[in-house]
């Protein structure tokens, strides 16, 4: 029995570090730990290498038995990678082998929501973007629900209790933030006002797949990903305007990042060393 091929895949984010451990074959790789960590103002790096240690030691491996360490989005400081990825083209692959077919990528991360019309293959052909100052990010949800008195963990079942939403009209993070205080002196509940932050970037992620001219089937990547009030308010914008979009997401989709870098990783492996070809898909 031949020895397995370990791939690390490292996703640094703004708020999190997301570290998968993945036994490669072109044909049928599995992943065979993750863990996320919330980085908390300190030194990326040095986190990274902390829960790289502590994956080592559950494994009982170490550094040298991994065949390519792979990194993506802020994971250039990452210490010992062999390889960085761009996180576009990490999401497509990681949200391909969560949704085996799907054709459209929509990573809503930290700091902006990218959808990315992707090939068979998973590589990226085209894409739109939302900018960093928009409040259609993670970080304005996360900075909206601390205001609130409220755990990211709490957002989504809060959001499925409104009754009344009233949506921000703020594009810019900073003015959305000032309506949000608005409301809270105005007596509008927790509840109305994140579901009106939810139906507000749900309607700024159904433009984004409009104008990509998006297909069918869409995979949901990033923390927002498991909002279950945000795929809520997705579901109901796509009814209200008539999209017909199929939508999709995963238990493990804030893993995507760091699914795609270490499945490239093993790509690259395989081409690198002239050992047997490793297919892309």
């Amino acid at each position: 029995m031949s020895k397995p091929v370990y791939t690390g895949g490292i996703d640094v984010g703004s708020n999190f570090i997301k570290l998968v451990l993945v036994s490669y074959s072109a044909e049928n790789p599995q992943i065979l730990d993750k863990a996320t960590e919330k980085i908390r103002k300190r030194d990326p790096s040095i986190v990274a290498d902390e829960m790289l240690q502590a994956l080592y030691k559950k494994h009982n491996i170490s550094y040298d038995d991994i065949a390519y360490l792979a990194s993506t989005g802020e994971g250039d400081l990452i210490k010992r990678k062999k390889g960085h990825f761009y996180g576009m083209t990490t999401h497509a692959k990681g949200g391909q082998f969560l949704c085996p077919g799907a054709k459209t990528i929509v990573d809503m991360g930290a700091l902006y929501v990218r959808a990315i019309k992707v090939s068979e293959d998973a590589r990226v052909q085209d894409y739109k973007m939302t900018g960093q100052c928009a409040s259609g990010s993670g970080q304005f949800v996360e900075n909206i629900s601390r205001y609130l008195g409220l755990s990211l963990e709490e957002v989504g079942d809060v959001s499925l209790t409104s009754d009344d939403p009233e949506v921000s009209s703020g594009i810019c993070a900073v003015l959305a933030e000032t309506d949000v205080i608005n409301m809270v002196s105005r007596g509008i509940s927790t509840p109305n006002i994140i579901k009106g932050i939810h139906i507000s970037i749900a309607s700024r992620i159904i433009k984004l797949l409009s104008s990509l001219k998006a297909e069918s089937p869409i995979m949901l990547t990033g923390g927002m990903a498991l909002n279950k009030g945000m795929i809520q308010a997705i579901e109901e914008q796509l009814a209200e305007t008539g999209k017909k979009f199929e939508i999709h997401t995963h238990a493990d989709a804030i893993y995507a990042g760091a699914i795609g870098a270490a499945l490239w990783g093993g790509f690259r492996y395989f081409k690198l060393s002239g050992k047997k070809e490793a297919v892309a898909n």
